[in-house]
């Protein structure tokens, strides 16, 4: 679900300069990049945080613009809420925007054949504020569609075209940003290596997974963490294993001596005990991993448990036979450990009852 809500929105890779705020594109040879065999999209980019206004509605919000490509680049298509995914047609500009800021500006995207508009105003590059002066430079634009990707971007992008920014900022050839997406998810940090090689030192090449560092580092922790808890609640299932062995050791500690006259040493009425210890939690762990597997697949197919305000998302669930046989391998680990130890610890106990009575 991470990976689906911050990295179809953010390219594969994205190459910025190390000092300025934009770079002139020239100092580039897109072409060049084009041409690596693991490129599959180049987009320019120039990003910019502008004033939106809708009647009498105002909202900030942070403006891509972009080049057409951008649209397959970020897969906008598969996001779209409602609407059209375009940003030109015959020449006229227009937008998309993130749901939940057009909400905010009160916009709806009406029927077929008609069109929101909103007015965006844009900075003017070294504009002095004084009481005569207006320091922005407004544009009317009309919207064609609403997308759904995550809270950040829902809330704060509107996505237009790269012509419109560069001249209404009067960037000129500047732009912010390069985006590239890679064929193939396994070719990223060798495309990151020979793009950086490549654009040298004055540009830094950052991945999706650097850019949401915080985002990613979370989604692992959070599953250590729920490992964490795991085994806790394992730790205190396994005082009802001890409790049971322990039932049955002072049960049967009268048979233990007759067991004994019989030839019995202290090993086999080790293992008989051991036995049934593992004979307990290994039904336990059978029936739990069968039942785990089953409300799994019941969620995924089913969808039981449904994300709050996510429009009827489902939570999301992904079964790996590597997660299972690591979650069964920590269980059975403990419950060895569990019975060796407790019966090792009645049988130093109760020692002179099982060699004598």
């Amino acid at each position: 679900m991470v990976e689906k809500l911050y990295s179809e929105f953010d390219a594969n890779l994205s190459i910025r300069a190390v000092k300025n705020k934009s770079f002139d594109e020239n100092e580039l040879n897109l072409k060049k990049i084009k041409a690596f065999s693991e490129v599959k999209n180049v987009c320019k980019s120039i990003e910019e945080i502008v004033i939106l206004k809708h009647e009498k509605k105002w909202a900030n919000a942070e403006i891509y613009g972009v080049e057409e490509e951008f649209l397959k680049l970020a897969k906008t298509k598969s996001h779209l809420v409602d609407g059209v995914n375009f940003i030109l047609k015959e020449k006229d500009n227009f937008a998309l925007i993130g749901a939940t800021l057009l909400d905010k500006l009160q916009g709806f995207i009406p029927e077929k054949g008609a069109y929101e508009s909103l007015i965006i105003y844009f900075p003017k590059r070294d504009a002095k504020i004084s009481a005569i002066s207006n320091p922005f430079r407004a544009e009317m634009i009309q919207v064609a569609g609403r997308l759904n990707y995550n809270k950040e971007v829902n809330e704060e992008a509107i996505i237009v075209p790269l012509e419109l920014v560069r001249n209404s900022l009067n960037y000129g050839s500047n732009i912010s940003v390069v985006y590239v997406n890679c064929k193939q998810k396994e070719q990223l940090f060798d495309l990151q290596e020979k793009i950086q090689k490549y654009v040298g030192k004055k540009f830094v090449v950052e991945t999706h997974y650097e850019k949401n560092a915080l985002i990613y580092q979370t989604s692992k922790t959070e599953k250590v963490i729920v490992i964490c808890i795991l085994v806790f609640i394992f730790i205190l299932a396994i005082f009802n294993l001890v409790a049971s062995l322990t039932m049955l050791f002072i049960e049967k500690k009268d048979n233990l001596f007759t067991l004994k006259s019989f030839g019995a040493d202290k090993k086999f009425i080790f293992r008989i005990f051991f036995y049934e210890g593992l004979l307990i939690s290994f039904k336990g762990i059978v029936i739990g991993v069968f039942l785990g597997l089953l409300i799994a697949i019941c969620q995924l197919y089913f969808k039981l448990l449904i994300l709050p305000n996510s429009g009827g998302q489902a939570f999301p669930m992904w079964i790996t036979l590597k997660d299972t046989l690591f979650v069964f391998a920590i269980v059975s680990i403990i419950s060895i450990l569990a019975s060796y130890l407790s019966i090792s610890l009645l049988l130093k106990i109760n020692e002179s009852d099982v060699t004598s009575k």
